[in-house]
C-alpha cells in the first residue's frame, strides 16, 4: 500500500519553472514505478513522466521536464522548465507495484489528490 500527497503547484508565467513534489508512504516505495499524469478540464488524463528503473517522458514535455526520485526520502519530483500555457492542468502523482514502466493510467494503483498548475501567457 502506498499513500501519495502532491505539492508545489501554482500560477506561473509562460517560460517559468515549477517543481512538483510527491511524498509517499509505504514500505515498498523502492520497488514501485512512479509517474506523473496531468488532466485538463474536459480532457482525458495523460501521462507526463515516469520512473521505474529509468525515466520516460511524453513527447510534449521531453527536454523541458525532469522526473526524479529519492527512495531514501520516499519522494518523487517533477521539475518543469520552460512552461507553456498548454501545460496548465491538474497534476497527479501515481504509483504502480513493480519496476515495469507503463504510461496507461489504469495500470496505476495509487494516486494522489492532484496539484494545480496554471501557466499564464
Amino acid at each position: 500500500q502506498v499513500q501519495l500527497v502532491e505539492s508545489g503547484g501554482g500560477l506561473v508565467q509562460a517560460g517559468g519553472s515549477l517543481r512538483l513534489s510527491c511524498a509517499a508512504s509505504g514500505r515498498t516505495f523502492s520497488t514501485y514505478t512512479m509517474a506523473w499524469f496531468r488532466q485538463a478540464p474536459g480532457e482525458e488524463r495523460e501521462f507526463v513522466a515516469g520512473f521505474s528503473w529509468s525515466t520516460y517522458y511524453a513527447g510534449s514535455v521531453k527536454g523541458r521536464f525532469t522526473i526524479s526520485r529519492d527512495n531514501a526520502k520516499n519522494t518523487v519530483s517533477l521539475l518543469m522548465n520552460s512552461l507553456k500555457p498548454e501545460d496548465t492542468a491538474l497534476y497527479y502523482c501515481a504509483a504502480r507495484s513493480g519496476l515495469s514502466y507503463t504510461s496507461r493510467p489504469y495500470e496505476y494503483d495509487y494516486w494522489g489528490q492532484g496539484t494545480q498548475v496554471t501557466v499564464s501567457s
